[in-house]
């Protein structure tokens, strides 16, 4: 078996049920919160490493929303990464 992959901040996209206020972007990392027309919010952004991102599926589970999807995307096709300067 080979070594671990060292671990760098990824972009993901997450997708929950329902629309959640703007003031969660702190609570959830600062992760851009986005209301989509399906009656989802999108949270997107990076995360330092895998426990960071099980640290923001276990609030998504502590506040009992419904999880969709985890996707993780390309730093350089993630509105974020010209924010961030990444």
């Amino acid at each position: 078996m080979g070594s671990p992959k060292q671990e760098v901040p990824t972009g993901y996209e997450i997708r929950i049920g329902g629309h959640l206020d703007q003031h969660w972007s702190v609570w959830f990392d600062g992760l851009t919160l986005t209301h989509e027309s399906d009656g989802t919010t999108r949270l997107s952004g990076f995360v330092a490493d895998q426990a960071a991102l099980h640290g923001v599926l276990t609030k998504v589970r502590d506040l009992g929303i419904v999880l969709i999807s985890v996707e993780a995307v390309d730093r350089a096709a993630t509105p974020e990464a010209d924010h961030q300067g990444r």
